[in-house]
């Protein structure tokens, strides 16, 4: 029998839900190499942060997080136990800069790049052991695999990481799963009902002002076998609506030598047993082919939800950045979209203050956003990204006018998609319940992405006793809503974005209990939800 005393490490996770699927693949290789998870960083061995690199408000943030687990060291001569040991960088921030951070933040003990991950225990064994571990020398990520997309799998993982791609079915480094589901080499850091599943990493296109290619990588889609084995094991690990992230979600398969895999995708997972949502996000609009269209709105236990990356609206302004579309052409795909399906949610980004735009750019980008009735925008202004084509444009544009534009079109935004959710009163929406308190049953609607848009907060009525009739569908002996529930409710009222409800209905439990019917089976639950989902803010 051991008596290795176990070694403890806490993660702290900055930036996009990416990045969270990430950590839980480094926190189940730390548990298959015999660490133990701790939720505090100050009662951790070592501190693990898995950094953002995206901008410089997120750049900021993960050194801070980095300085204050540094804080939390314990003193010489203090016992174990007094707070950390090791404070080690991950993530995109230190793939992106490694040695340089390394150089410049001797808070860390290690800055490590995504190759370091399959052995991330004995580099952390090796910190705490007092020795050195050299610092990550970035390379372009993009040159590490073919430039022909269908040559590219034999290499993942073999001589190049992927993060998020460590595969299901197999164990992290071969360690035993606890039967069922086999679990991937992931191990889950939340306990709530929506789950982030990473189908694709990286990126084959090149936007003058993204980075994230050259340290995520070129794009590399997950096998399906993989995907379907993870997403049965997030079922089993509680997991009710599936995120289903990437760079550019458009583009899975095209390396697997299916432009159409996407379109066959979905339809398996959404019939996972346990699973009622899955949303579908990073939607490149140039990509979004009509078949693609009409699967992601027609198919049951699909999200009736559209993430599209649009980041502008005048063509011009667009072509600079390498992409494609206009104010036009968006809003075809908007109503082609709201013709498979009215009342369907909608959400983009958009960059103002790109090199050379006009004061005509920016108003054919307020013109589109009053027309295009999106129910979430997030609103950025530009700043020069090292790497990138667009830090050598000519035409730059003074700081204090991107700020001032920003502020022009987060104002507008956000009294258009006040007025968006306001249009959704008196409609019927279901709510994913992920938290219950006080007569309330807080979630997001299927027009709404968890952590990024909108909420719901429902109004529940006194529980119905067991054995109680009522004239509520699915109400016959339900004892009250809880965390996981699917639940229908009508809208009522709106305090911005978020929506009132008032509850209607349970659509499927989050699992069977004593003295009530368990949720019906997969192809029987489609039929209700695809007789709903139509409603949905109509």
């Amino acid at each position: 029998m051991s008596t290795q005393v176990p070694r403890r490490v806490a993660l702290i996770t900055l930036g996009c839900s990416r990045n969270e699927v990430d950590s839980e693949e480094l926190a189940g290789r730390l548990a298959a190499q015999g660490w133990e998870l701790v939720a505090e960083a100050a009662d951790a061995d070592a501190v693990l942060v898995n950094t953002c690199g995206f901008v410089d408000a997120a750049k900021k943030d993960s050194i801070d997080a980095l300085l204050a687990a540094n804080d939390l060291r314990a003193g010489d001569g203090e016992a174990a136990g007094a707070g950390p040991r090791a404070v080690v960088a991950v993530g995109c921030l230190a793939e992106r800069y490694g040695n340089e951070l390394a150089a410049s933040l001797p808070e860390a003990d290690a800055v490590l790049g995504f190759d370091a991950y399959p052995s991330i225990g004995a580099h952390l064994d090796t910190v705490l052991g007092g020795a050195a571990v050299p610092a990550h020398t970035p390379r372009d990520r993009r040159t590490l695999l073919p430039i022909t997309p269908v040559e590219r799998s034999a290499s993942v993982n073999i001589d190049v990481h992927v993060p998020g791609h460590a595969g299901a079915g197999r164990p992290a480094d071969g360690a035993a799963d606890g039967g069922g589901a086999r679990a991937p080499g992931r191990r889950r850091l939340t306990a709530g009902p929506v789950a982030a599943l990473k189908i694709s990493s990286g990126c084959d296109r090149r936007c003058a002002f993204c980075a994230i290619p050259s340290f995520r990588g070129s794009h590399v889609s997950r096998p399906v076998d993989d995907i379907l084995a993870e997403a049965e094991w997030l079922a089993g690990e509680g997991a009710r609506e599936l995120v289903l992230v990437s760079e550019n979600s458009t583009s899975y398969g095209k390396d697997l030598g299916d432009l159409r895999a996407l379109e066959k995708l979905l339809p398996q997972l959404a019939t996972v047993p346990g699973i009622v949502r899955v949303r579908t996000v990073y939607l490149q609009p140039a990509e979004l082919r009509p078949s693609l269209l009409e699967v992601l709105l027609t198919t049951p236990g699909l999200a009736p939800y559209l993430d599209l990356s649009f980041q502008h609206a005048s063509p011009a302004v667009l072509r600079r950045m390498r992409r494609f579309g206009g104010s036009e052409h968006f809003l075809d795909l908007l109503d082609r979209g709201r013709h498979l399906l009215p009342g369907l949610g909608a959400r983009s980004n958009v960059i103002v203050g790109f090199p050379g735009e006009t004061e005509a750019d920016v108003d054919n980008l307020a013109e589109f956003l009053e027309a295009a009735e999106l129910d979430a925008v997030g609103v950025f202004g530009y700043s020069d990204e090292e790497g990138t084509e667009a830090v050598a444009l000519p035409d730059k544009i003074a700081e204090e006018e991107i700020e001032r534009r920003r502020v022009q079109i987060t104002d507008l935004v956000e009294q258009l998609t006040a007025a968006r959710a306001q249009e959704r009163i008196g409609s019927r929406v279901q709510v994913l319940v992920e938290e219950v308190t006080g007569g309330l049953a807080a979630g997001c609607a299927g027009h709404q992405q968890p952590d990024a848009d909108g909420s719901c907060v429902v109004r529940l009525p006194g529980p119905v006793a067991a054995g109680e009739s009522s004239d509520r569908p699915g109400a016959v002996g339900v004892p009250g809503v809880e965390v996981g529930d699917l639940i229908e409710a009508r809208v009522v009222a709106t305090e911005g974005v978020d929506l009132v409800a008032e509850f209607t209905a349970v659509l499927d439990r989050a699992r069977p209990q004593a003295g009530r019917p368990s949720s019906p089976p997969a192809e029987d639950r489609a039929s209700v939800l695809v007789g709903r989902r139509g409603a949905e803010g109509t």
